[in-house]
């Protein structure tokens, strides 16, 4: 997808959440949360990414890395200004921009790569990612003519009937356009609304009003569409992402005891026939062979546990466990430690009589 960006909109603070650190850097299974919506987008295959910062730059940029372009908004006047920020980035990019929110971080890069095939397939100048929930209340509504084509984008504090209210369908926030189109209507867009903010959305409806065709995609998995915005939905991220993680573990031959209680970050690597036991964490670049018995309670962050170790209740910081190992309950392996093959590793454990 050589002619395919992306502009992922990461400027806001997120007050909502509460915090000091600004919402894109809390972290979501071990990395935080913006590296997610960054990895989808590359796996996708989409090689070109531009983030769009403001609040604590400095501290987004450090986190990320070099592996992406930044723009800068400084002021957040709307998502539609955010992206007008990637002008200077994109603005001679000839082809397709993807558009989506560095507070999703449960997209899958399929999801991302059905949305831009479905975009150049159909020919459209822009294509709107929608979904259907239960309750819209907070979501813009897409609002469809009689033949089913995409007729506006309501935002919620714009909505004037009961009508569009009950509409169900929503936008996701997530957006292929074609450039330099996209930034032509950009300049384009006016803040006459309740936020006094400029909307993204309308320029799909500036699309229409030159003929332009504008589609709208379908996304049937509604949870991936969901937005970040408090603790709570940040716990519900996480529980999601590590569902995912320990479905792919268990279909690849990995016995997971009690999903509920464990924990495994999707940077993790683990051969088959190994069993996790409950109330077990793992992090991190860790890699656990095959054959290995894990838990219950086991904490291991970046270590390599070869084939048919077993690790009871203990922790394992960036040490290597050899094959046919032991560690037992209560033993702490610091960072740089080395148990050979066979061996068993006891804890040191004194009585005063």
């Amino acid at each position: 997808m050589e002619a395919v960006a992306a502009v992922i909109l990461a400027a806001g603070l997120g007050t909502r959440m509460r915090s000091r650190l600004v919402k894109v850097l809390h972290p979501l299974a071990g990395r935080p949360m913006l590296a997610h919506v960054i990895e989808a987008v590359r796996q996708a295959g989409v090689p070109r990414v531009v983030v769009v910062v403001g609040h604590q730059q400095e501290a987004v940029r450090r986190a990320i890395g070099d592996g992406v372009e930044y723009a800068v908004q400084e002021q957040q006047l709307g998502t539609g200004h955010a992206v007008m920020q990637a002008a200077s980035r994109l603005g001679r990019h000839e082809g397709t921009i993807l558009v989506t929110c560095g507070d999703t971080p449960l997209y899958r890069p399929e999801t991302f790569r059905k949305l831009i095939q479905e975009h150049l397939k159909s020919g459209a100048k822009a294509t709107l990612l929608s979904t259907v929930v239960e309750d819209p209340r907070g979501y813009g509504r897409v609002v469809r003519d009689a033949a089913g084509r995409l007729e506006a984008v309501v935002e919620e504090r714009d909505i004037s009937s009961d009508q569009v209210r009950a509409i169900k369908e929503i936008n996701t926030g997530t957006y292929c356009f074609e450039s330099p189109l996209l930034f032509e209507m950009l300049a384009l867009l006016r803040n006459d609304n309740q936020q006094g903010e400029y909307y993204l959305p309308d320029t799909l409806r500036l699309l229409r009003e030159r003929g332009h065709a504008v589609g709208v995609s379908r996304l049937e998995d509604p949870a991936e569409a969901m937005g970040v915005n408090d603790r709570c939905q940040l716990a519900a991220a996480e529980k999601a992402l590590r569902a995912r993680v320990l479905q792919r573990l268990m279909e690849s031959g990995v016995t997971v005891v009690d999903p509920d209680t464990t924990y495994i970050h999707p940077t993790v690597k683990i051969g088959r026939d190994t069993t996790i036991l409950p109330f077990t964490v793992i992090e991190g670049a860790t890699e656990i062979g095959e054959g290995c018995r894990i838990g219950p309670g086991a904490h291991i962050r970046d270590a390599a546990i070869e084939d048919g170790a077993v690790i009871h209740n203990a922790v394992i910081v960036a040490s290597r466990v050899a094959e046919g190992a032991t560690v037992e309950p209560f033993v702490y392996l610091r960072p740089g430690s080395e148990v050979g093959p066979g061996a068993r590793v006891q804890a040191l454990i004194t009585r005063k009589d």
